[in-house]
């Protein structure tokens, strides 16, 4: 897998000239981290170990990634409910205080998904919305609010080992549970923390506030925990079949296409974009997201168009090698004719790659 196809598959292309820094970069470099710029951050692919063992590191023990990049709009006061209630399409009263929603921002004239988001619901009237990471000036000018992106750093510590890790270190850390958010101190330092992630994998994400990064990545690191890059991140996601915004997700996409349905609470009077995707949802869609095994190694890419009878139908969104199913998987747009079971064809460069319509996810979450 190469770096660009890599970059291209897991970030949103760079927004400008200027690259941000993680407060955990040098660390990074130290360790041998191959850097690419993931959503104007210059952010680390994978290390010396390499993508796949990464991967496998986090399918069978566990790892921990450097989020910083993605965004952090912190939001306080009486007023918040009501505001994210209308930008956002998930209904935050299904939750309460110390949980996680997943939830979409949606533009007003199509429905298009403009962001697919994690609330993390601390306190009664404190709130961080984690956009991803270009987009968190969109989503400021829909909620308001205050970034804090860089007055933290964002460790995502993943696998089927990892609470059992971070216990030694950071017990109430480890035992937030799944779409569960808590404050907690390490080494009397305040951390926000989520059991949240985007592997399929059980783990926690862990703000920590920025010049105290470097010493928690260390102490994590410490328990056994082996880090990784978004490479690995990028590849762990799409065995799980979860949605990439630019890929599955993004202009001309809405959340009924990408069969995100359950995230859009209709019960609610109104929320932005309700308009558009209610009609698309009366008139139905004209096409799904799909996952498609291939034969052999080759990997199938995005935009490689997807063929059934030699007919063009759809187009592959994300595209990669399983590195534990040990073939090609790929995500696709297709019409809602085409179902698991059903054979197709994926044209890589001019050649024919045999697939089969399988049910999400490819790997199943833990």
């Amino acid at each position: 897998m190469s770096a660009d196809t890599t970059a291209q598959q897991g970030a949103d292309p760079v927004g400008g000239p200027e690259v941000e820094h993680s407060p955990l970069d040098s660390v990074h470099r130290r360790s041998g981290a191959k850097m690419v710029p993931f959503g104007g951050w210059d952010m680390p692919l994978s290390y010396e170990s390499g993508t796949i063992d990464e991967h496998l590191a986090c399918r069978n023990h566990a790892v921990v990634f450097d989020v910083s990049h993605l965004g952090t709009v912190r939001l306080v006061g009486a007023d918040v409910d009501e505001r994210l209630q209308w930008a956002f399409t998930n209904d935050l009263h299904k939750i309460a205080p110390g949980r996680a929603q997943y939830t979409h921002l949606l533009d007003e004239g199509d429905a298009s998904v403009l962001d697919d988001i994690i609330v993390w619901w601390i306190d009664d009237e404190v709130y961080d919305v984690m956009p991803n990471a270009s987009n968190t000036d969109r989503v400021r000018a829909a909620v308001g609010g205050v970034e804090t992106t860089h007055e933290r750093a964002l460790l995502a510590v993943q696998g089927p080992e990892a609470r059992d890790r971070l216990a030694t270190i950071m017990p109430q850390a480890a035992a937030i549970g799944r779409f569960r958010v808590g404050r907690v101190r390490w080494e009397g330092i305040e951390c926000t923390v989520a059991g949240t992630g985007y592997t399929g994998e059980a783990g926690v994400e862990i703000a920590v506030p920025a010049e105290h990064a470097v010493d928690l990545w260390q102490a994590v690191i410490a328990t056994g925990v082996v880090p990784a890059g978004l490479g690995a991140r990028d590849t762990l996601r799409l065995e799980a079949a979860l949605p990439l915004h630019g890929h599955e997700l993004g202009p001309g996409i809405t959340s009924l296409q990408a069969g995100l349905g359950w995230v859009v609470a209709w019960s609610k009077d109104e929320f932005r974009g309700r308009e558009a995707l209610a009609a698309e949802r009366d008139r139905g869609v004209a096409r799904v997201l799909r996952a498609i095994a291939t034969e052999g190694r080759r990997p199938p890419r995005a935009d490689c168009a997807v063929l059934v009878d030699g007919i063009e139908v759809g187009v592959v969104t994300s595209g990669n090698y399983s590195p534990v199913l040990e073939h090609g998987i790929a995500l696709a747009l297709v019409p809602p004719t085409i179902n698991p079971g059903d054979l197709v064809t994926i044209d890589v460069r001019g050649a024919s790659l045999p697939g089969r319509v399988v049910p999400p996810p490819f790997v199943a979450k833990h």
